[in-house]
């Protein structure tokens, strides 16, 4: 139950800077900005929820590196999540959809899982 708590808690409020984490990253012409959780593609400010948040800072930090369902969930989501990992696949589409405009794509490895990559 605690571990539960943790981890609902951990998913709603940001973590607190701990200075060894990267402000911003940047890829092509997407560029993710942890502090302000701000990501704008070519110097325009797109929206994104959360959990869409979270993915894109994941496939930023290591650009070209396949991520499977499985690992994008336990990263994004936690451990405790209990969806399906399908999860993962309509937040990548949703992704796919606000970054049209971008060089950077996420690339589907069929049957493993994700990455990103510069088209």
């Amino acid at each position: 139950m605690v571990a539960r708590v943790k981890a609902i808690l951990r998913r709603v409020s940001p973590p607190a800077p701990t200075g060894t984490e990267k402000p911003a990253l940047q890829f092509t012409d997407l560029r993710l900005d942890s502090l302000r959780r701000e990501v704008t593609v070519n110097q325009q400010t797109v929206a994104l929820r959360t959990q869409e948040f979270e993915l894109l800072a994941i496939f930023m930090a290591q650009p070209g590196v396949v991520f499977e369902r499985e690992r994008l969930l336990a990263l994004a989501w936690g451990y405790d999540f209990y969806g399906q990992t399908r999860t993962v696949d309509v937040h990548v589409a949703q992704l796919r959809k606000k970054l049209a405009g971008s060089r950077a794509k996420i690339e589907t490895v069929a049957g493993i899982g994700y990455k990103l990559v510069e088209a």
